[in-house]
């Protein structure tokens, strides 16, 4: 097998090595049908199984409700930031979007083309290096719904908590970047979407999860390949699906039901962020960017004092088999993303790899 190196990417993102092992080794001929998942029909029994797998894994991974629609969709979690307000954000209706990051921005942006918009809480005016607190959140009475980032991962924050909506407005969350990092309770919210090339899969695939009664919202003047009802009436399967996204995603999910499930896996993340931020707050060598409170647990944000010793950390850590800590282009900086298929032993590798590098230019 080719010698793998540590991918930190923000996503694309690692996959399980053993789902890769599986998918390489069924690649050409899945078992008992003779061709590739990537050639067969999406109306063929293969397929169906394999995508009603996929949704009963979710289903019983998340305890997902039997009155929520699990939907496999296209065009990425930048597709949803239209396609939310198209369908939920009836006439006469507000939505509210909570502004913590980049991501939130340019979901808010498109929303503004489809209705009335209210920015309901905004951590801007510093730098989005945290997550707002109830009381700096104002909601639109009778909001169509509120909008939130459950992680954002340009400015390494995520919510640990949830916002305190009113009880009748449906909570709308980009979960793209945590989504089944830990335990979750869906009937919290009225529908939850991630693109799956950080958490959950490959790119190509976009997972929905939405509540029965919101899908009545859905007009029947929408174009129909941007239309919630349709996609729930037709099971995903409207048009073909991203069949080998769809594929790959339930094996990540079978991944996660057999190593421990949420708990479980919520355990090894904790251990993992635990261990690279406490490296960052060791000696004030290293400057975490999100306030403690608000740190994410799947991207890890970090400065040095000047550029020019950032650029060589990441010259030399990339050299060093560490790929993708540079930071966002919108914010420079160092990040390390550590979703849940990114090794315990890397962030270990990545401390002792830090701790020379601060030893040497500190």
């Amino acid at each position: 097998m080719t010698d793998r190196i540590y991918n930190f990417s923000a996503g694309p993102a690692v996959l399980p090595l053993p789902v890769l092992e599986e998918v390489q080794r069924d690649l050409i001929a899945l078992p008992g049908v003779g061709m590739s998942v990537m050639e067969i029909s999406h109306r063929s029994a293969p397929f169906e199984a394999i995508i009603g797998a996929a949704e009963a894994d979710i289903r019983a991974l998340a305890g997902i409700p039997d009155n929520y629609k699990v939907l496999f969709l296209q065009g990425g979690a930048t597709l949803q930031f239209s396609m939310v307000p198209l369908n939920l954000l009836t006439e006469g209706r507000t939505a509210d979007y909570i502004m913590t990051g980049s991501w939130a921005d340019k979901a808010l942006k498109e929303a503004k083309r489809v209705g009335a918009t209210h920015e309901t809480g905004s951590t801007a005016d510093t730098g989005y290096n945290r997550i707002p607190t109830d009381a700096e959140l104002e909601f639109t009475p009778g909001a169509a719904y509120v909008h939130m980032t459950a992680n954002n991962t340009i400015e390494g924050t995520e919510w640990h908590r949830l916002p305190q909506v009113p009880e009748d407005v449906p909570l709308v969350a980009d979960a793209s970047s945590d989504i089944f990092s830990g335990p979750v309770d869906i009937s919290k919210f009225g529908l939850v979407y991630a693109g799956a090339q950080k958490n959950l899969g490959p790119s190509g695939v976009t997972l929905v999860i939405v509540r029965d009664d919101l899908l009545a919202r859905s007009a029947k003047s929408l174009h129909t390949m941007l239309n919630y009802a349709v996609h729930a009436e037709n099971g995903s399967m409207y048009n073909t699906p991203p069949a080998f996204g769809v594929y790959v995603l339930g094996l990540v999910v079978k991944w996660l039901r057999a190593n421990g499930g949420l708990e479980g896996i919520a355990a090894v993340n904790a251990r993992k962020a635990g261990a690279l931020y406490a490296e960052l707050d060791r000696t004030g060598f290293w400057k975490p960017t999100a306030q403690p409170d608000s740190r994410s647990q799947m991207n890890v944000t970090f400065r040095l004092a000047t550029e020019d010793l950032e650029k060589r950390f990441v010259k030399e850590a990339t050299a060093a088999g560490f790929d993708g800590l540079k930071g966002h282009r919108a914010v420079g900086g160092m990040r390390a993303s550590i979703y849940n298929a990114f090794p315990e032993q890397g962030v270990t590798d990545l401390v002792a790899f830090m701790r020379e590098f601060e030893r040497v230019n500190g």
